[in-house]
């Protein structure tokens, strides 16, 4: 085991701490300039990825996902709604439950925004190689599930075993 408290490892930690900063940064950079374009921010992106991985979401659905309260979520999501970005109907079933679904606009945006950072990934993942983007997903896989395992298998797809 790590002796986490080493004064070696304490710095060889603070630096991980400071790439994953400064990674976070760069990611966020293509989206939050498009997002300051509509007059929305980081919270208005993670609705609209959520919202379309999976139509007809409910918003209590995208409150587990996104962990936070009914109260923070109501302001971003009404200005969505209110922009034309996304759709609030009734469950057909229930009219308790809204269904959230992206508009042919908040598609195109969610797609934009989206494609900023697949566009950064690939062409990191394409000059790191295979063996080094699978290893960046373990770890980054291993990071969300220490704390939101049980929501990574309705986010993630199945994963394939690799024949190769």
């Amino acid at each position: 085991m790590l002796d986490q408290n080493s004064p070696a490892n304490q710095s060889e930690l603070d630096q991980a701490l400071a790439l994953f900063h400064f990674a976070f940064r760069a990611f966020t950079t293509g989206p939050d300039k498009i997002l300051e374009q509509y007059g929305l921010q980081r919270v208005h992106h993670r609705i609209l990825y959520f919202v379309g991985r999976n139509p007809a979401l409910s918003v209590n659905a995208l409150l587990r996902i996104l962990g936070v309260s009914k109260q923070a979520l109501n302001g971003p999501l009404r200005t969505l709604v209110e922009n034309g970005l996304i759709s609030a109907e009734q469950d057909q079933s229930d009219r308790r439950i809204k269904r959230l679904s992206l508009s042919s606009s908040g598609m195109t945006l969610e797609q934009a925004l989206s494609d900023s950072q697949r566009n950064l990934l690939g062409g990191i993942f394409d000059e790191a190689g295979k063996p080094a983007e699978q290893q960046w997903r373990t770890i980054m896989h291993r990071i969300a599930s220490s704390q939101f395992s049980h929501l990574l298998p309705e986010m993630l797809p199945a994963e394939k075993e690799d024949k190769k």
